[in-house]
C-alpha cells in the first residue's frame, strides 16, 4: 500500500465524514459564487452606466419644450457633433436605450485609436435607435441629444443651451454601499464556512492521530505527512469547488431577474449584460478559504492543535467586544461600521464557548447531585472541544435572526408606505399638451368627489436648491399635489412642525423626503431656497417624510405655488371615485381633453405587482441565510455525534454505575439539548444587536432611509426549536452508541507514538 493510499484510507472507513466535508465546500462555494456573480454584474452595470455618460452634456431648448428629431437634424446641419439618446420604458422589456453609432462617430478623440464607447454601449439595454424608435411608438420614451466635449455653448444656435446629462440620480456612494453590503454578507458566509470546514477537518485529524503516529514509527517524517495532507485537502477542494461554482452561477441566473429589478428600483440602474464574475475569482477565493481553514496551524504541534482549549488570558475579548459596540454606535462610514461588526463577531465567538464552559464548571462546583455534577462537567468539556461548530452555529443563528427581522420589518414598512402612496383606487395619466384646468374644474364640481376629497392632481418636475449666497445647488425632484386632501394627510412623517398638512394646503411651506434631508442636513422648520421655473422662492420645511424609492432628493409642495413658467415633466390624476363609475370618469376626461385613448391603471393591481417584485428581491438573501443555518446545524449534528462517539466508553460507564440504558439515554439527551440550547441563547443577543446595526446604522448609511427597530419573538422561538431538534437528533444517534461495544480511551502518549 502506498503512503497516500494509507492516509486516504481514513475516508474509506468514514465515508460520511468525507461526504460532509465535500458538501460543505460545495454549498459554501455555491452561495459565495452566487453573490459574487450578481455583485459583479451590478458593479459592472453601475460602472458601465457612469462611464457611458460620465461628464457628458446635452442640448436643451430654452423654451422648456422637449427636443425632437427636427432639433437633432437642425443641430447636425449646423455642423455640431450631437448624438441622439432615446430611452424607452416598457413593462415587458424594462428600460431600453437606443443609440446611433453613426452619429457617435464624431465623438472620437483624435488622440485615441479607440472608437467612442466601444465597450460601454454593447449589449442590453443598449440597442440600435431604430429598434428603440419602434418601441417608442407604443411606450413612454424620452429623447436626449448628447453633445461632444469639443462643443461649447457658443457653438449653439439661438434657442438652445447646454445642460449636464445623467441617466438617473447620483448613486455613486449609495451604489457602492449597496454592493458593499452584499460583499459583507458573502464574507460572513465565508467565515461560517471556514469555521465549519475547519471543525470537520480537525475532527478527522483527531481520529487519524494513531495512524500518523504509526506512520512516524515506520519512518515517515512528519513533514512528508504534512505535505501529503496539504495535497489531499487541495485535491478535495478542487474537486468540490468546481461544481460549487457551476451551481452558484446557476443560482445567480435564476435569481438575476429579481436582483435586477431591485437594482433598477433602488438606483434607477438596469442590470446590464456584461462581466459575470468569471471562474478564477471564486476558484481562488474558495481554495484559499479551505486551505487557510484547514492548514493555518500546520506548523503547530498536533497535540496543541487538537486540544481545543485555547484560553484567552485576561479580559481581552471583553475589551474588543466593548470597543466594537462603541465603534458601531459612533461610526460615520460603512467601512468602520463593518470593522465594528467584525470586532463584535470575533469577540462574541471567542467568549461563547468560554462562557458555557465556565458556567458549567461553576454549576458543577455548587451541585450536590453526583449525576448533575457529571453532566455539567461533561457540558464544559463539550463546549471546549466543539468550540468551532458551536461558534459557527451561533453566527448562523444570529445572521438568520437579524436578516429575517430586517426583511420582515422592510416588508411591513414597504407595504405601509406603498399603501400610502397608492391610497387612491385609480391612477389616470394626463396626456401631453392638454389643458388640465378644464379637467380639474369638472372633477371639483362632482358632488361625490367634492364631499370626500378623495382625488388630487400630481405634477412631477424638477427644481434647483439654491445656496445661501444664491449659487445653484443640487437638482431635486418636485412632487406637487393639488388639492391636498385625505389621500395624503395620513402619511407617516419622521419630523414635522405644528399642523404641517394644513400649512401645505395653504401653500405656506414644503416637505422633503428622507434622502434629501439626510444628504443635505435639512431639518423641520428650516428655510429652504428653491428655484421653481424662473422664480426663486423661500419655503419653510414643514415635515420630513419617508421615501423608500429611488435615492433622489424630492420636495413635496402644493401645486398652487408652482409658477406659470414651471415646466412639468409628467402629470397624473389620483382618484377614488366611490359611487361614481371610473369608466364614466375616463369617458368624460376623454371628451374634455379630446383624446381617443387614456391610460387608467388600477392601483391595487400595481400594489400587488410591486409587492411581488419586492418579495423576489429578498429571495436570494433568504436562501443564503437559510442554507447557511442548515449547513451549520448539520455540521454541529455530525460533529456532536462523532465527538460523543469518541467518548462512548465514558458514557457506557453510566450503565456500569447502575443506570439503566433508558436513564443513561435521558442523561445524554439532557446533555445534548443543554449544549445546543446554550449556544442558541448566546446567539439571541448577538442577533438582536446585529438587527439594530442593520436597521439603524447600516441601512441609513447605505441607502439613505431608516427602518423601525422591531423584535420578533417568533423568530426566537423558531431558533429555539431548531436548537432543540439538533440536540434531540444528537441524543437519538447516541443511543446507538450505548448499544454497541466501545473501546477503552487511548493514552495521550499515542500522539508521540508511545505505548498504550
Amino acid at each position: 500500500m502506498t503512503l497516500p493510499a494509507a492516509l486516504f484510507s481514513h475516508y474509506r472507513r468514514h465515508p460520511l465524514q468525507l461526504l460532509a466535508l465535500g458538501a460543505m465546500i460545495v454549498l459554501a462555494t455555491m452561495l459565495w459564487t452566487g453573490v459574487h456573480h450578481l455583485t459583479s454584474q451590478a458593479r459592472a452595470s453601475l460602472e458601465q452606466s457612469e462611464s457611458a455618460v460620465a461628464g457628458r452634456q446635452q442640448v436643451k431648448r430654452k423654451d422648456g419644450e422637449r427636443v425632437t428629431v427636427e432639433d437633432f437634424v437642425k443641430l447636425r446641419r449646423r455642423g455640431l457633433c450631437v448624438m441622439p439618446w432615446l430611452e424607452v420604458t416598457s413593462p415587458e422589456t424594462g428600460r431600453v436605450v437606443g443609440v446611433d453609432p453613426l452619429a457617435a462617430g464624431c465623438f472620437g478623440n483624435p488622440d485615441r485609436e479607440e472608437s467612442p464607447w466601444r465597450g460601454e454601449l454593447d449589449g442590453r439595454p443598449f440597442v440600435d435607435i431604430s429598434d428603440a424608435a419602434e418601441l417608442a411608438r407604443r411606450q413612454r420614451s424620452e429623447l436626449s441629444l448628447l453633445v461632444s466635449d469639443a462643443q461649447d455653448a457658443g457653438d449653439l444656435p439661438s434657442g438652445y443651451q447646454l445642460a449636464p446629462f445623467r441617466v438617473g440620480p447620483d448613486t455613486g456612494e449609495l451604489g457602492d454601499s449597496f454592493l458593499l453590503n452584499l460583499d459583507a454578507l458573502g464574507v460572513l458566509v465565508l467565515l461560517i464556512t471556514a469555521l465549519l470546514v475547519r471543525s470537520v477537518y480537525l475532527l478527522g485529524l483527531a481520529q487519524r492521530r494513531d495512524s500518523f503516529a504509526l506512520l512516524h514509527r515506520f519512518g515517515v517524517p512528519r513533514r512528508r505527512i504534512n505535505r501529503l495532507l496539504a495535497i489531499e485537502i487541495m485535491v478535495l477542494a478542487l474537486v468540490c469547488i468546481m461544481p460549487g461554482i457551476w451551481l452558484g452561477r446557476w443560482l445567480a441566473t435564476g435569481l438575476g431577474s429579481g436582483f435586477g429589478r431591485a437594482l433598477e428600483g433602488l438606483f434607477d440602474q438596469p442590470l446590464y449584460a456584461g462581466r459575470d464574475g468569471g471562474w478564477l475569482m471564486p476558484l481562488a477565493t474558495m481554495l484559499a478559504v479551505v486551505l487557510v481553514a484547514c492548514l493555518a496551524d500546520l506548523l503547530r504541534p498536533l497535540a496543541q492543535r487538537l486540544s481545543g482549549d485555547a484560553r484567552w488570558v485576561g479580559g481581552f475579548p471583553v475589551l474588543v467586544l466593548m470597543a466594537g459596540i462603541a465603534v458601531s454606535i459612533w461610526a460615520s462610514a460603512l467601512v468602520w461600521l463593518f470593522v465594528a461588526l467584525a470586532m463584535v463577531f470575533v469577540s462574541a465567538g471567542t467568549l461563547a464557548p468560554m462562557l458555557i464552559s465556565r458556567l458549567a464548571d461553576g454549576w458543577a462546583g455548587r451541585d450536590t447531585d453526583p449525576l448533575s455534577r457529571w453532566r455539567h462537567r461533561e457540558l464544559s468539556v463539550l463546549a471546549r472541544r466543539l468550540a468551532l461548530p458551536l461558534v459557527a452555529l451561533q453566527f448562523a443563528m444570529a445572521m438568520v435572526l437579524a436578516v429575517q427581522a430586517l426583511v420582515t420589518t422592510f416588508e411591513s414598512t414597504f407595504d405601509r408606505w406603498l399603501a400610502q402612496r397608492l391610497e387612491a383606487e385609480y391612477y389616470i395619466e394626463v396626456p401631453e399638451a392638454v389643458d388640465t384646468g378644464l379637467a380639474l374644474d369638472w372633477l371639483s364640481e362632482q358632488p361625490e368627489l367634492a364631499s370626500s376629497g378623495l382625488w388630487h392632481r400630481v405634477v412631477r418636475g424638477e427644481a434647483t436648491l439654491m445656496g445661501a449666497a444664491g449659487e445653484p445647488g443640487p437638482v431635486v425632484d418636485v412632487f406637487a399635489l393639488g388639492p391636498v386632501g385625505p389621500l395624503v394627510t395620513g402619511w407617516q412623517l419622521f419630523e414635522s412642525t405644528a399642523q404641517p398638512w394644513r400649512a401645505l394646503q395653504q401653500g405656506q411651506g414644503l416637505m422633503v423626503n428622507e434622502q434629501l434631508a439626510r444628504r443635505q442636513g435639512v431639518t423641520a422648520g428650516q428655510l429652504l431656497k428653491v428655484k421653481l421655473g424662473s422664480q426663486v422662492l423661500n419655503f419653510p420645511v414643514l415635515a420630513i417624510y419617508p421615501d423608500y424609492g429611488r435615492p433622489a432628493g424630492e420636495i413635496l409642495v402644493n401645486a398652487a405655488v408652482l409658477p406659470p413658467d414651471f415646466i412639468p415633466g409628467f402629470q397624473s390624476l389620483s382618484v377614488s371615485p366611490g359611487t361614481l363609475d371610473i369608466e364614466a370618469i375616463s369617458q368624460q376626461l376623454k371628451q374634455i381633453w379630446r383624446v381617443e385613448e387614456l391610460t387608467v391603471r388600477d392601483n391595487r393591481a400595481i400594489a400587488e405587482l410591486a409587492s411581488a417584485i419586492f418579495d423576489q428581491t429578498f429571495v436570494f438573501t433568504r436562501a443564503m441565510t437559510a442554507l447557511t443555518l442548515i449547513l451549520a446545524a448539520i455540521a454541529l449534528l455530525m460533529m456532536g455525534w462523532v465527538f460523543f462517539s469518541t467518548r462512548a466508553w465514558y458514557f457506557r460507564l453510566l450503565v456500569v454505575w447502575g443506570l439503566s440504558r433508558r436513564q443513561a439515554s435521558a442523561q445524554l439527551t439532557r446533555l445534548a439539548v443543554s449544549l445546543t440550547s446554550a449556544i442558541a441563547l448566546l446567539a439571541l443577543p448577538l442577533g438582536v444587536w446585529l438587527t439594530w446595526a442593520l436597521v439603524h446604522r447600516i441601512n441609513p448609511l447605505a441607502f439613505g432611509w431608516s427602518l423601525p427597530m422591531v423584535v420578533y419573538p417568533r423568530f426566537w422561538l423558531e431558533l429555539g426549536v431548531l436548537s432543540l431538534l439538533v440536540g434531540l437528533s444528537i441524543a437519538l444517534l447516541m443511543r446507538r452508541q450505548l448499544k454497541t461495544p466501545a473501546l477503552a480511551p487511548e493514552s495521550t502518549s499515542a500522539l508521540a507514538g508511545g505505548e498504550r
